[in-house]
């Protein structure tokens, strides 16, 4: 700690805290910056095979340990966050966002010890925030003098974990949502927000300009005095304060150089498509073309990356891939799509883990299964603390997450879906999504089961342990119009072959009479 308030002193007083006076060059290549150019990307096979990924969706906000969305909420008066910070921090106009960041030191995080772990519970990709709506860059960022090199940890995250990756064979992604920062932290306008360069004299941040994190020396939006209205103006319309150029530009700067310098093999968006999509449609389309261009020239021509955005249209899902936020789409999807979730909030709550009310090793598999039955992968989120630990009631989670998979991790990687996703109560009655997702939760029963295939073997989930031995398979049934040919053997994975008759009606089984495992039964099909 003393090296790195050392490391604060010392450049405020010496660095200069300026960005670069010169843009990232934009890499050339069969990329244009167009739609039409941009449709051209692929989804690479390797993703397709990977099917689960765990990010660490972790930065200073986690310091408070009070939920998601904190360093908004804590600038607006009768929000239960605004009550506990004032509890635990007092004003924010004197203790805002910039101090929560000088607070957070991640004293307890051992990214090679994290990385080695979600590995061995079966992830086959690992993200790391970038930036949230915080407008902090969380590695050794030229372009945002507020970032994670600099103060609280002093430490390079994007950088230490992409190390990680590296040396566990885990493809990285970073998740970029910095662009929303200009309407997001809004409130703080009325507390700490339009402090200046010259307000820094004395303190720990002398040096920093805090309009380069707060970024709110402008009108605000329509309605900004209600938290809510964010929501209605996150696709920039509705009243929605229009961003500065400056502001786009050097958005742009900070997400190009980082790609230049970790190379991540994924990026995500959380935005409506992409980065200021709705008002200024380049910056999304450059990052892309750049991105995409780069992989292509390190892989003979060919891109092997992965960008994700969310509310795509079917056009848009040509040229980058589609996200759902905890929900899943109703049915198979042509173009392959991601779901991300949590299983707790985004942003780690400890009193959500007093309440234990994190998801269970059960639930998640039940999305996982899901997902991948319609041609998905699964990216979960493992909140942290602030110290840069996680608890063990998600170690717990984990654990369960881990049994199920070194037993059944067969019907998920490097499968496709088959001719349905499933049968069951679920599948006979879902609905379409109508939003962005948050569909989550499905209340499965022994009746519902999901559909991969691998060659010439096809795999049934029953996403529950049948109360009694007999399962039923409606869509193997000699009458299905799902199947037109004869079930040669069937295999319970983690227990052997198993007794089965094929009907009219169905693919009768006999399971044995005790489970082989905690959450649910795989079949084997050839």
């Amino acid at each position: 700690m003393a090296t790195c308030m050392l490391a604060i002193t010392l450049a405020a007083q010496t660095r200069k805290h300026t960005a670069p006076q010169t843009d990232v060059a934009v890499a050339q290549g069969p990329f244009a910056p167009t739609w039409e150019s941009l449709e051209a990307w692929q989804c690479p096979e390797w993703f397709k095979d990977a099917k689960f990924g765990i990010w660490a969706h972790w930065g200073p906000q986690c310091q408070a340990e009070a939920g998601d969305w904190y360093a908004r909420h804590m600038y607006y008066d009768g929000h239960w966050q605004n009550r506990y910070h004032k509890e635990h921090y007092g004003d924010p106009a004197v203790f805002g966002l910039k101090d929560l960041i000088h607070a957070w030191r991640a004293e307890a995080w051992d990214p090679e010890a994290l990385v080695a772990l979600y590995k061995s519970v079966g992830a086959r990709y690992f993200f790391t925030l970038g930036q949230h709506h915080d407008n902090f860059d969380l590695w050794d960022s030229p372009y945002q003098e507020w970032n994670s090199v600099n103060m609280g940890p002093c430490r390079d995250i994007v950088g230490e974990w992409a190390a990680a990756c590296h040396r566990h064979g885990l493809p990285l992604g970073i998740s970029m949502h910095g662009s929303h920062a200009w309407t997001w932290l809004e409130g703080s306008q009325r507390y700490d927000g339009n402090l200046t360069l010259a307000d820094g004299k004395g303190t720990w941040w002398e040096g920093y300009d805090p309009q380069e994190l707060y970024a709110q020396h402008h009108e605000p939006s329509q309605g900004w005095e209600r938290e809510g209205s964010i929501h209605s103006q996150w696709g920039w319309a509705s009243g929605a304060a229009q961003p500065s150029a400056a502001y786009k530009q050097k958005f742009l700067n900070r997400v190009l150089q980082c790609i230049d310098a970790y190379a991540p093999d994924m990026l995500y968006f959380d935005d409506t498509v992409l980065p200021f999509y709705g008002t200024d449609d380049s910056v999304g389309l450059t990052i892309l073309s750049h991105y995409y261009n780069r992989s292509a020239a390190a892989h003979h021509g060919r891109q092997q990356v992965v960008a994700m955005g969310k509310i795509l249209s079917e056009e848009q899902k040509r040229a980058l891939l589609w996200d759902v936020e905890r929900g899943t789409p109703d049915r198979i999807q042509e173009r392959y799509w991601q779901t991300c979730t949590c299983i707790g909030q985004w942003h780690y709550d400890r009193g959500l883990y007093q309440r234990n009310g994190y998801k269970t090793a059960q639930q998640v598999v039940d999305m996982l299964v899901d997902v991948v039955s319609k041609n998905g992968n699964l990216l979960l989120s493992v909140p942290m603390r602030g110290d840069g630990s996680i608890d063990e009631r998600e170690r717990h989670v984990l654990h369960g997450i881990k049994a199920w998979m070194d037993q059944n991790s067969a019907s998920i990687y490097g499968t496709r879906p088959w001719r349905t996703f499933g049968e069951g109560p679920l599948a006979d009655n879902a609905t379409p999504l109508t939003a962005q997702g948050f569909n989550e939760r499905n209340n499965y029963s022994a009746q519902d089961i999901r559909f991969t295939r691998k060659g010439r073997l096809l795999y049934a989930t029953i996403l529950r342990w049948p109360e009694t031995q007999e399962a039923t398979i409606r869509s193997l049934g000699t009458d299905s119009p799902h199947c037109d040919r004869r079930v040669r053997r069937v295999r319970l994975l983690g227990h052997g072959r198993v007794p089965f008759r094929q009907t009219a009606q169905g693919l009768i089984v006999t399971l044995p009479p005790t489970p082989c495992n905690d959450i649910a039964p795989v079949l084997e099909i050839k």
